[in-house]
């Protein structure tokens, strides 16, 4: 078992969002198959949702598939889909012994009928569970969460134009409305961007960038960005004291 790692100057963060890059090249540099990669990235989700709950980390979003992944070839997104739908079988019954609340994130409607039905009987499976929101962000783009919450908005205010719009109106219609903003965003992979995930929540994140491949994501490394995170100072803006 990993040692854990002693936050003592900044708080625990409350929300961590992970971008899970690197399933194709972790196949790649082994010979294996892109679904492989897939399949091994899918199996690091459990540990890491674990050292959240032992770290009291009450919300954590994981990308899993962007609006623009689509564009992949189609048996890849074929995989991808059967990924999903086989980690909402095998992986509920555990996630609600072990209370963690499921929420997918994202256009759903793109997807199946059976998966919306996995999808829709996860989620209310886990609805009631407490000790941390897992949310899976599929088919979502940060510029898609901004577009349709403002649309929903003006949906709720017929009467009003947009000139009355403000942040904290447009935050309540955002698909993450119930969670704090993104306090650490991890990327895996080696690349250094954020690749339209959850533009308006990481606004103010610290962002965590590590070369490992995401199968190879440890609980270590996870522990590791934790202990940076500690020792980050979070001005939000304000001047630097003296």
């Amino acid at each position: 078992m990993s040692r854990e790692i002693n936050l003592t100057t900044q708080s625990p963060p409350r929300h961590i969002g992970i971008i899970m890059d690197g399933n194709r090249r972790w196949a790649k540099k082994r010979f294996l198959p892109t679904a492989m990669g897939h399949a091994a990235g899918a199996k690091q989700v459990r540990d890491i949702v674990e050292a959240c709950i032992r770290a009291d980390i009450p919300h954590l979003s994981l990308f899993a598939f962007s609006t623009e992944n689509w564009r992949r070839p189609k048996e890849e997104v074929s995989v991808l889909m059967s990924l999903f739908a086989s980690y909402l079988q095998r992986e509920v019954d555990a996630m609600e012994a072990n209370g963690v609340r499921l929420k997918v994130v994202g256009d759903k409607t793109k997807f199946s009928s059976e998966l919306q039905e996995l999808i829709l009987r996860a989620e209310l499976q886990t609805q009631h569970n407490e000790k941390i929101t897992l949310r899976v962000a599929a088919n979502y783009g940060g510029r898609w969460d901004m577009v349709q919450a403002a649309k929903s908005w003006q949906l709720h205010n017929p009467d009003l134009s947009f000139a009355a719009l403000t942040e904290e109106g447009l935050a309540a219609h955002l698909s993450t409305a119930d969670a704090p903003e993104m306090d650490l965003l991890i990327r895996t992979g080696g690349e250094s961007r954020i690749s339209n995930f959850m533009l308006w929540q990481a606004a103010y994140a610290e962002m965590f960038f590590i070369d490992a491949l995401w199968p190879d994501f440890s609980v270590k490394q996870f522990n590791e960005a934790l202990a940076w995170f500690s020792k980050r100072d979070r001005r939000f803006g304000s001047a630097a004291p003296f």
